[in-house]
């Protein structure tokens, strides 16, 4: 199998980069490989939050997925650049002396237009190519309100902000479907809520809305964050844990080696990010954060690891966090290489 859809080159729209932080302003961060116009950022050693920057809402602007708290304007950026992005602040969410940060940056369209495919006209940056859009809208508190994505396809998750509130992110994640929802910035399980989706899951253009406050209240800017599957480049899905080490964990295939995974049991654990530059080039993938916490880099963890393949990812030990046995899991992840490129050359295994 091939892909001829224009994503042989994943870090073309999606790349992990690590960085050491220098406490002065203006501090470039290259080897992105685009310009990216969504970057989260978090620092590794120290209990800082993750901080999210993106184009439509600006550099100096971020909101934190450990926190259920307003956007703020605290650790700003300056700019999303040709290959990375430059840091304006020196506190320690994006650029303390010596702190070592990880920051995952994707791309989407660039400068965001108005779309009026929903009922709420909403501003969006969208690319079709790699099923990524970033999203502002203004709340009705109408049931059923729908809004615009641009990405021409249906998602397989959405992630939604109150940006003017304390009130907590919501997911949308499709192995759950339109009648549940999961929080970001908390270790709970899922939940069946009508006012969050409206019992709806998102078409090929629009997602719908309930009449909550943490995604529809009138008046209130939001911000979202869509993805739809591309064969070869991301997947969402779910897995069951059975409790077993290698080589006997639990194998998911995705048709890609993978250079990120974000995983949250449907039951109260932590949503799991790993990647493959921590650590680089060798299984077991041992090292974690935790979007929904400030708490610092977990390495070593025998009972949480990961094994990164030619086409997929294996869950091995007996954490709570990946692999509890009869747990359901669901995960987003992007790819390092296609199982298979368009021109026939196979991926490998780490």
């Amino acid at each position: 199998m091939s892909y001829t859809n224009g994503l042989d080159k994943p870090s073309d729209y999606f790349n992990t980069v690590l960085y050491t932080g220098n406490g002065t302003l203006g501090h470039a961060i290259t080897g992105v490989g685009h310009k990216p116009d969504f970057v989260w950022i978090k620092n590794r050693g120290s209990a800082n939050g993750h901080v999210l920057h993106d184009v439509i809402r600006g550099v100096t602007k971020n909101i934190e997925t450990s926190s259920a708290a307003a956007e703020n304007t605290l650790d700003p950026l300056s700019s999303f650049d040709s290959d990375g992005f430059t840091l304006n602040g020196t506190g320690g969410g994006i650029n303390g002396n010596t702190e070592t940060y990880a920051s995952w940056n994707w791309k989407a369209g660039g400068t965001a237009v108005s779309n009026t495919d929903g009922s709420i006209t909403s501003t969006v940056s969208a690319n079709t190519t790699s099923g990524f859009s970033i999203v502002s809208y203004t709340g009705n508190s109408t049931s059923g309100a729908t809004v615009g994505h641009g990405l021409s396809s249906a998602l397989g998750m959405l992630i939604v902000k109150n940006r003017s509130e304390a009130k907590n992110w919501c997911v949308f994640h499709q192995s759950n479907g339109g009648t549940k929802n999961l929080s970001l910035n908390t270790t709970d399980a899922v939940e069946v809520n009508a006012t969050r989706w409206n019992n709806t899951a998102p078409t090929s253009s629009v997602f719908t809305l309930g009449n909550s406050t943490p995604v529809n209240n009138n008046g209130i800017t939001y911000i979202a964050y869509c993805f739809a599957e591309k064969q070869g480049y991301s997947k969402f899905g779910s897995y069951t844990g059975n409790g077993q080490d290698t080589p006997n964990g639990v194998f998911t295939y995705l048709g890609f080696t993978p250079a990120f995974i974000l995983i949250k049991a449907t039951d109260i654990n932590s949503w799991v990010m790993v990647d493959n530059k921590r650590p680089a080039d060798s299984n077991p993938v041992d090292s974690s954060l935790a979007a929904d916490s400030t708490a610092t880099e977990t390495t070593g963890d025998i009972n949480t690891t990961f094994d990164f393949l030619s086409n997929g990812f294996r869950t091995n030990g007996n954490s709570g966090n990946n692999n509890s046995s009869g747990q359901e899991y669901i995960y987003m992840a992007f790819a390092e290489n296609p199982f298979v490129s368009s021109s026939g050359v196979p991926a490998t295994a780490r």
